[in-house]
């Protein structure tokens, strides 16, 4: 089944709005900001669904136009079912000149059997800023479904100008790759990551990696390490036991970003 939502953040009159939304089945999109005072737009995804099913294909198209700033939120954990083929997801972010966009979902459950592959193409503009992170469990870990999924699939690529600036393949095959190896997971269970990309010229890149290195020292059970890119970004990188932990921190770690 197709699964499709498109969203167009516009902005007009000092304030970011919904200038267009289509939602089909099974989702809904709701506002989630209406005690906030800083004329950005927060909404959050819903689903009627338990989770994704085999043969499944998520189409999402966000769209932040000029000015605009858009926070999108999850409602809960995504679970991956059994599946016998594989689901799929296409993400397509376009970013205009002097907008945001965040996205710092819940953790996603991947069943055993599950398979699933995912692609997020980012185009950013000029002045314009990207925070986008993704958490990946072992499975249902309390029902002895550690790491039984089939396949795990999340590319991002991010465009600037039409250049690509940043690529990350995230993949998690057990039969083919060891998780427990050294080097791979060793004694994880649970990953994360978090790219910031920013294409205004004020950011102190260096500073911020500093600040959030701190910060993930009042978070217990999670290692955190960040990699600086060539251009105002990094990648956060998360390992630990349990999805909760590292979620906190990204969240701590995307208030921080989105004052920016």
């Amino acid at each position: 089944m197709e699964c499709r939502l498109d969203i167009v953040a516009g902005y007009k009159e000092g304030k970011s709005y919904v200038k267009n939304l289509y939602v089909g089945k099974p989702f809904r999109v709701v506002s989630v900001g209406q005690r906030k005072s800083d004329n950005k737009l927060y909404q959050m995804t819903m689903t009627s669904s338990p989770g994704i099913l085999d043969g499944d294909e998520y189409v999402l198209n966000i769209d932040v136009e000029d000015n605009a700033a858009l926070q999108l939120q999850s409602q809960s954990y995504q679970r991956l079912f059994n599946m016998a083929n594989e689901a799929t997801q296409q993400l397509t972010i376009n970013i205009h000149d002097n907008s945001s966009f965040a996205y710092v979902p819940h953790p996603v459950v991947p069943h055993e059997n599950s398979n699933f592959k995912s692609k997020a193409s980012i185009t950013i503009g000029d002045q314009s800023q990207l925070i986008i992170s993704e958490i990946i469990t072992c499975g249902r870990k309390h029902s002895g479904e550690v790491f039984k999924l089939k396949r795990f699939q999340n590319l991002t690529e991010i465009y600037h100008h039409n250049k690509l600036v940043v690529k990350d393949n995230i993949l998690i095959q057990p039969d083919l790759i060891p998780i427990e190896s050294i080097g791979i997971l060793e004694n994880y269970t649970h990953q994360g990551s978090l790219i910031f990309f920013s294409t205004k010229t004020n950011v102190e890149k260096d500073e911020l990696v500093n600040n959030l290195f701190e910060v993930s020292k009042n978070h217990t059970n999670i290692e955190v390490g960040i990699s600086a890119l060539d251009d105002n970004g990094f990648v956060i990188r998360a390992l630990s036991q349990g999805g909760e932990a590292m979620y906190k921190y990204f969240l701590e770690a995307q208030d921080l970003l989105w004052e920016l």
